[in-house]
């Protein structure tokens, strides 16, 4: 394939007149990037998944949730409902037939949600650092009580991080999530499933991954560790590995 061709034929715009995407035209199954928390669809991993589709021609999705990235919105105003929300407004609306759900951090999160709301048309899943779940089990234990005071009397606390400005966390993301958890009951998804996962992570654990793989129903699971991987997993060689592993999913499906 001329991926310059392929690379012109990209579809930008904004779903609804908010949502900022971009989509590749290509094979079935598609694949769908879900963006971390803060992250968005010109991150590394969303475009070493834009080259791989440009060049074996394979549909491909990537957006912006509200508040991130090129989208309309204020990223204090978003909640994991409402982020859930736009990725099944933006698979409706520019997904055909099966799909493949490749999900990063909070875009783990994301995924699965989205997975259960559209079961169906699922045919499998790439979690990065998967974190469902993370603003209660992880987050919230993290915060020392002056900080859980400060979110719940003020709204909002600004946290440091290594990864730019300080991270704002309101009190509505935090009781949002609590009503998406979807760890404490079986996930209904029988759809291959692979986990890529860092041994290093300091945000999301790796034994986190093994209460993902425990909840997802179906029996084609695997969880790939990357002993002195961090929660980016953005060097070359995991790029490479994330590739292989979505295509590992794809190809046969394209047969």
């Amino acid at each position: 394939m001329d991926t310059r061709l392929a690379a012109a034929a990209e579809e930008t715009g904004r779903l609804e007149g908010r949502l900022a995407y971009a989509r590749l035209p290509g094979r079935a199954p598609g694949i769908v990037f879900l963006p971390g928390f803060r992250s968005d669809m010109q991150g590394s991993k969303a475009l070493a998944l834009r080259e791989h589709c440009l060049a074996t021609g394979r549909a491909l999705l990537r957006f912006d949730y509200s508040g991130h990235g090129a989208s309309a919105g204020d990223f204090e105003d978003g909640t994991i409902g409402q982020w859930a929300d736009d990725a099944i407004a933006a698979f409706d609306a520019l997904t055909d037939g099966p799909q493949i759900l490749v999900g990063s951090s909070m875009g783990g999160w994301i995924a699965l949600l989205l997975a259960k709301a559209r079961l169906g048309r699922i045919a499998g899943l790439v979690g990065i650092a998967p974190a469902p779940d993370f603003t209660e089990t992880l987050l919230w234990p993290a915060l020392d009580p002056a900080q859980r005071a400060e979110i719940m009397e003020h709204g909002v606390l600004r946290i440091p991080s290594q990864y730019g400005d300080p991270t704002p966390i309101t009190r509505k993301l935090i009781e949002d999530g609590k009503t998406r958890n979807v760890l404490d009951a079986q996930i209904p998804l029988r759809a291959p499933v692979r986990i890529l996962q860092g041994m290093r992570d300091p945000d999301v654990p790796w034994r986190h991954a093994l209460r993902v793989v425990d909840a997802i129903a179906g029996d084609d699971v695997r969880l790939h560790l990357i002993k002195d991987g961090d929660h980016r997993l953005s060097r070359p060689e995991d790029l490479a590995l994330l590739v292989q592993m979505v295509e590992g999913l794809a190809a046969p499906l394209s047969a």
